[in-house]
């Protein structure tokens, strides 16, 4: 879409971009601390703005609670990890409702070891890597994944982005060990996290738009 028309029909989307390309490339500047987390918090709390703007109804006020609990646990993480991720597992599990209701007929036998992959080992993997606790959290984390995978929606958008998600939080935990020393989580976190969470978002609102035939409008 050029740039013009995203401008017009999709400001929502195009602001979170926005905020969250801009965090990740001033993450670690000298920007005051109060306007990097408030860019932090912008750019999902938008998609949820953008979810509520193009749809209207219960399933994209359902994909606009699980960005605005996400965009909730990007800042309280900054303030003390257990308190974000809780916030996190809420979208998860409110998530996982919302794929669920709308699972895949008849999923494939690969589809299905797809999911049960990212449910088995994405808390298996968390234990490993960040302990215990990491790994109560990783099951909300690893059956929300599934259940996007399983779901009627676009896998290479819904599906994709919640497996993107996985793996930004396994880069944390790896991060506070294994890779401590490495700079690959700090690359790659925020990116997988945020393009994750757009994949999620656009991908479940274009499909419930596309099921409904909703003529364009501005969000």
């Amino acid at each position: 879409m050029p740039h013009r028309a995203l401008i017009e029909k999709r400001p929502w989307l195009l602001a979170s971009l926005a905020a969250g390309v801009g965090f990740w490339l001033l993450k670690d500047s000298n920007l005051p601390g109060l306007y990097l987390l408030a860019l932090k918090g912008a750019g999902v709390a938008l998609l949820a703005a953008y979810a509520l703007a193009r749809h209207k109804g219960h399933d994209a006020n359902t994909i606009a609670a699980v960005m605005a609990f996400g965009a909730l646990g990007d800042v309280l993480l900054e303030i003390r990890l257990e308190i974000g991720a809780a916030a996190f597992l809420i979208g998860h599990l409110i998530a996982t409702r919302l794929y669920w209701q709308h699972r895949r007929p008849n999923p494939s036998a690969s589809q299905r070891a797809a999911a049960l992959a990212l449910l088995v080992f994405t808390p298996l993997v968390s234990f490993q890597l960040g302990g215990a606790m990491m790994a109560i959290y990783a099951l909300g984390l690893g059956a929300m994944a599934a259940s996007a995978w399983l779901s009627s929606f676009s896998r290479y958008r819904v599906g994709l982005g919640a497996v993107m998600f996985v793996a930004s939080d396994l880069l944390i935990f790896a991060g506070k060990g294994v890779l401590a020393a490495s700079p690959l989580p700090g690359l790659l976190i925020w990116p997988l996290y945020y393009f994750g969470q757009f994949l999620i978002c656009v991908g479940v609102v274009g499909e419930l738009r596309r099921r409904q035939h909703l003529p364009l409008g501005r969000g």
